[in-house]
């Protein structure tokens, strides 16, 4: 994956401060940039957005990373229509890749290994750590939010049962009355 835009939320951090001892960065979204991303994201509002970032060396420059994301944000219901608040809170996994002018690119690209951290190549060593919150964040929202409790209409049987229930009324359409 390369690394993006920082959708309004930016940290910088460069790679080369590392020593020896993993790091652990703390990064916090003003109430402004919680609106630039809730715009950039196309949501009606994020009440709190951040990051705990555990940073620690690996070998050929890499480094691994720990993304604790918390974040408040506000959704419209795809049933409801009705913007409803929910907390997410996600741990992932991911490898900063150093790059020299943009020439890294991911090993083993045709053989993607679904459980390993997600590789994010920077250009020389500044990474946006705002902007990794930010793109977490993206992959974490709900594509489809459905507020607590919110039912679809006229589907309070189980799916199964409500068709039975369509096909045994459209059947009794095409019998006599009294029989």
């Amino acid at each position: 994956m390369q690394h993006s835009a920082s959708q309004g939320f930016s940290r910088k951090f460069d790679l080369a401060r590392l020593a020896g001892k993993p790091e652990t960065i703390t990064v916090t979204a003003s109430p402004e940039e919680c609106a630039a991303v809730a715009a950039a994201f196309a949501l009606p509002a994020i009440a709190s957005l951040g990051g705990k970032i555990r940073l620690s060396r690996m070998p050929n420059g890499r480094v691994a990373a720990r993304l604790d994301l918390a974040a408040r944000v506000t959704q419209v219901c795809v049933v409801t229509l009705d913007p409803f608040e929910q907390n997410i809170a996600e741990r992932t996994a991911l490898v900063i890749m150093p790059s020299a002018g943009g020439e890294t690119e991911p090993e083993d690209t045709l053989i993607a290994d679904l459980d390993s951290p997600d590789e994010i190549v920077v250009d020389g060593t500044i990474v946006d750590l705002g902007a990794l919150v930010a793109e977490q964040l993206a992959l974490a929202l709900d594509p489809y939010p459905r507020k607590p409790g919110a039912e679809l209409p006229g589907l309070a049987a189980a799916p199964g049962e409500a068709a039975f229930a369509a096909l045994a009324a459209l059947k009794g359409l095409g019998k006599a009355p009294g029989k």
